[in-house]
């Protein structure tokens, strides 16, 4: 026996041990299982990455240049997130498709994406160049932490569009059921990244000693090769799907398919994306050390998530064929069963980085120690919403319906996060200084032993109108609104695959 083959001999123990257990059901528990494995594989070793990027700038420059790369890798979501929405669109339509056995329209429905993705990437590219500085600025407060956050959004944006078309290349595969081959090139291109990321942070053998922006270089060469494989990969017309360059270049039906589920999901990300903003405008006004401990800890704890990205993959794929075949009712099964898996898994990765969180925090060399930690396992506690509304937004996500997550998103982060993020500032008296202004009183005040200076932070004001929504309740409130976006999102998802109003989707049409 092989040692893949032992491999997966032992990796489907997990699914029959709980089926044992009464947990899932056997078959398709290992279905969503192997189609997980790889997916979790390859988010885990991107989350590595991003964790690796903050360890080396902690260790190589401090938390100040770790705040930039914070502020600066929050615009680079922006493109991801468009990306991860259009690549949504990408793997509903295929695995739609592919449940019909309509491969013609699977493949065609590649090129599609692979236009989209050029005709959003682009202008992105060439906005950010120009803009950086004034973007990274409106989150930094000081010149440094602006001029390092502008300088490794400017190198990382240069390849946004090999981006986009590696999760549109894997999305598709992933729609016809091959989450194997996307965790093969990640297996390649992600450790080159951080070896990259590593000699150009550090400046290493002959390379110069680059900090910050080495990070953004060693990932723009890394996401231009990734692109470059999955482009040979597709072409190539030796997989489950394929990328034909000739004959007709778009369909209206299809390219308005993808628009149609990938829609909602860009608003689910940039809802999130834009409403990270204001809440990393509060902790910065706690200090450099708190905007810091959160950036370490988030990365640390999107290790222990990375089931519920596998798992999301997995449930779009099942409940996606299923329902192109004509079968709603064993889409639904395969939707829960996937989500019962993966609650397990999650739980346990989860606790275990609970348990340590301690160790890992010390390995960053953080600002404060104490703090970093309790950030680590206020993430920890969010693991199972994380879980619940990540694999049902995969679920409808596969099925074509992705408003109800868009939903949950505008609720659990306008809603609730930044509401509570906002009452952590101290109480201070806020005076209008005209139309759409935003007005703050200095002052200072402690967390635990630390006192820095912060702000009462107004509003966006019209004439008249004014509002102090501070309630000095500190980095408590911070803990709240984390949590409480989390269990809002899962909830919302929850209610709306329960209903099985997503059933009513079917296999797309076409133009022809």
């Amino acid at each position: 026996m092989s040692l893949r083959d032992r491999v997966q001999a032992a990796l489907a123990l997990f699914p029959a041990y709980l089926a044992r257990l009464g947990l899932v059901d056997r078959s398709k528990g290992e279905e969503a299982f192997d189609l997980a494995v790889p997916a979790m594989v390859t988010g885990g070793l991107r989350t590595l990455l991003r964790t690796a990027d903050f360890l080396m700038v902690s260790i190589a420059a401090g938390s100040t240049a770790v705040a930039a790369l914070e502020f600066g890798f929050q615009y680079y979501f922006i493109p991801f997130g468009l990306a991860l929405a259009l690549t949504s669109g990408t793997i509903s339509v295929v695995s739609r498709f592919k449940g019909a056995e309509d491969h013609a329209d699977a493949n065609f429905a590649i090129k599609q994406s692979l236009w989209l993705s050029l005709l959003i990437s682009v202008p992105i590219t060439l906005g950010t160049w120009e803009y950086a500085d004034a973007m990274v600025g409106l989150l930094a407060n000081d010149p440094e932490t602006t001029r390092l956050g502008a300088d490794y959004l400017r190198v990382v944006m240069l390849s946004v569009v090999f981006r986009f078309w590696s999760m549109t290349a894997a999305r598709a595969l992933a729609g016809a059921g091959d989450t194997r081959t996307p965790m093969y090139v990640r297996l390649v291109t992600l450790p080159t990244n951080i070896a990259l990321n590593a000699v150009l942070i550090f400046g290493l053998w002959v390379f110069p000693e680059l900090g910050v922006v080495g990070a953004a270089w060693g990932t723009a060469v890394a996401n231009t090769v990734a692109g470059g494989a999955f482009f040979a990969i597709l072409v190539s017309g030796r997989w489950d799907v394929t990328l034909e360059l000739g004959g007709k270049q778009w369909d209206w039906a299809i390219a308005t398919e993808i628009v149609r589920v990938a829609l909602p999901l860009a608003g689910t990300r940039l809802s999130r994306t834009f409403g990270r903003f204001p809440f990393l405008f509060v902790l910065g006004l706690f200090g450099p050390t708190v905007v810091a401990a959160y950036a370490i800890a988030r990365r640390v704890m999107l290790l222990a998530l990375m089931p519920a990205w596998g798992y999301s993959t997995a449930s779009s794929t099942l409940v996606g064929q299923r329902l192109g075949a004509g079968d709603p009712d064993e889409a639904a099964e395969y939707g829960w069963q996937t989500l019962r898996i993966a609650l397990v898994t999650q739980l346990l990765i989860g606790a275990g980085l609970f348990a340590l969180a301690t160790p890992i925090a010390r390995a960053f060399d953080p600002g404060d120690l104490d703090l970093t930690v309790t950030f680590i396992r206020v993430f920890g506690l969010s693991v199972a919403a994380f879980s619940v509304s990540r694999t049902l937004r995969g679920g409808l996500r596969g099925a074509g319906d992705t408003r109800w997550p868009l939903y949950g998103g505008i609720v659990g982060t306008y809603v609730v996060r930044l509401p509570l993020a906002f009452v952590a500032l101290p109480v201070g008296h806020v005076i209008s200084a005209g139309p759409w202004a935003l007005d703050l009183a200095l002052q200072s005040f402690s967390i635990g032993p630390l006192t820095v200076p912060a702000v009462a932070l107004g509003a966006f004001t019209v004439p008249g109108v004014s509002f102090a929504p501070g309630m000095g309740w500190g980095l408590l409130a911070i803990f709240a609104a984390i949590l409480g976006d989390m269990y809002t999102r899962a909830a919302i998802n929850l209610v709306r695959f329960r209903s099985g109003a997503w059933r009513a989707y079917g296999r797309p049409t076409t133009a022809d």
